[in-house]
């Protein structure tokens, strides 16, 4: 079992708040988007309890779908996997829905207005505090290798107590 969200808009700017990292000594950043934004697609397995994920430029049909390619790449293709997501028009086009079932996926997708219900959605709120918080990133090259060894840290420390009291704040009890 599978949770994919994606997570976004991550902006080149000034992030406020209490982090791990020392505060930055660089010029702020303006607040016009002038270098555009990025999205970050994830993957959490249930089982291993591990975080997969990509930092793209869109969000796109198309990038969903080479994400999903790639996580599909990493399980035995006799596996059926189940992957809870929202019905986004880019989960859930027919196109998609065809790949999904030529590749032995299934799609679960949560209610309308109801994304909390995606067990992703909780550890991205500790992906903001210790790889966003407290920050001022010069380009999305930065932001996005702060993003990922922040994914390679957590995915060593999945038993770390202070991720798990961020987590369970925000989880939902079933």
């Amino acid at each position: 079992m599978l949770c994919f969200d994606e997570f976004g808009p991550i902006e080149v700017k000034p992030y406020h708040g209490e982090n791990w990292r020392q505060r930055a000594d660089r010029i702020p950043a303006n607040y016009t988007r002038d270098k555009g934004v990025r999205n970050l697609l994830a993957v959490l397995d249930l089982k291993t309890n591990k975080m997969y994920a990509h930092v793209r430029k869109r969000k796109t049909k198309t990038d969903v779908r080479t994400f999903l390619r790639y996580i599909r790449s990493l399980y035995p293709l006799n596996e059926r996997l189940y992957i809870v997501m929202d019905n986004l028009s880019t989960h859930n086009a027919q196109d998609q829905r065809l790949w999904y079932q030529q590749n032995n996926i299934v799609a679960v997708y949560t209610p309308t207005s109801a994304s909390w219900l995606n067990r992703i959605e909780c550890h991205f709120t500790a992906l903001k505090k210790f790889s966003l918080r407290n920050s001022n990133y010069k380009d999305h090259k930065e932001a996005g290798t702060a993003i990922r060894r922040y994914i390679a840290w957590r995915n060593n420390h999945t038993d770390n107590q202070e991720i798990s009291r961020i987590e369970n704040k925000i989880k939902l009890t079933i």
